[in-house]
């Protein structure tokens, strides 16, 4: 690939993605799950909730490359009280050691990617954790970042590739995250192209940006569920918007940090958005909802 504009892409045969006719997975509550182990099922079904399909993670992964981010200075203090109304939460193991309480019920996703900090080249990751000490810690999946068009592109997806064959061999789930560089367009095209890529070499579940434009082709073209990131912080509207267009256009849920934990009233937030992702709720009517519990506290 020599460049965005030269990507190679079958739209020219005509856009067949046919987004309203959700793909099958007999017997499963997630599209592309339902030949799994029941290990991995199980572990799936504990991130996703059974009932909507849908997820609410809570990132706050953050600092395993640019260190205490705004909103994290304190994970016992702004982020432990936020457990209770997240699904799951995607975080490093050495956050879970030192600050996560250990009689949380909640499922525990991990980073297993790192090296680079913000400092440096960001795709120059290695596989930062052994999948025995994700299945020592009890997680219920991990999160390893794939570069798709970045200087070291082949290295992360191999990295991802490393770990789904790790995963497999003890039905631990992997989430393959699209990271953008600086310089790549950020549009449907690019992502269609990076979560097939995750999904066709293995990655059980997918974690992408929103776009405006074609974000359902994004998600009926990918065969296993996407999660979509929260990104930069947004006012809270915006945010809730965006999270609910993302799951009304085929995304299984949301892995929301920055737009939860830099809120002026996070834990308000994070209900808004549970609304929004389990129950459908409307944006403007979350917005009134995130501002009578803010005006609670």
């Amino acid at each position: 690939m020599t460049g965005h504009a030269t990507m190679p892409e079958a739209d020219i045969e005509g856009a067949r993605y046919q987004a309203d006719t959700p793909q099958a997975a007999p017997g499963f509550f997630l599209k592309g799950s339902h030949q799994l182990d029941w290990g991995m099922k199980n572990r799936l079904a504990r991130t996703f909730n059974p009932q909507s399909g849908r997820t609410v993670m809570l990132a706050v992964d953050h600092g395993y490359f640019q260190g205490p981010t705004t909103g994290l200075e304190r994970i016992d203090l702004a982020i432990v009280p936020l457990i209770p109304y997240c699904d799951a939460l995607f975080c490093t193991r050495g956050i879970l050691r030192s600050v996560i309480p250990a009689e949380s019920q909640k499922p525990m996703v991990l980073r297993a990617s790192g090296g680079p900090s913000i400092l440096k080249e960001l795709s120059d990751e290695q596989i930062a954790m052994d999948m025995e000490d994700a299945v020592r810690l009890n997680a219920a999946g991990v999160g390893i970042q794939v570069f798709v068009g970045g200087e070291f592109e082949t290295r992360s997806i191999h990295n991802m590739t490393k770990l789904i064959d790790a995963g497999l061999r003890v039905g631990m789930p992997v989430m393959g995250v699209t990271a953008v560089g600086t310089n790549m367009v950020r549009d449907a095209r690019y992502f269609r192209l990076a979560c097939r890529m995750i999904a066709e070499l293995g990655a059980q579940y997918v974690k992408t940006y929103f776009v405006d434009d074609g974000f359902e082709t994004v998600t009926s073209s990918c065969p296993v569920p996407i999660v979509m990131a929260g990104g930069k912080k947004l006012p809270e509207l915006d945010a809730l918007t965006m999270a609910y267009n993302a799951v009304q256009q085929g995304a299984a849920g949301v892995d929301m940090g920055r737009n939860i934990f830099q809120s002026d009233a996070p834990s308000a937030m994070i209900q808004a958005v549970h609304a929004v992702v389990h129950k459908n709720m409307k944006p403007k009517d979350a917005l009134d909802m995130f501002e009578t519990l803010k005006h609670q506290r």
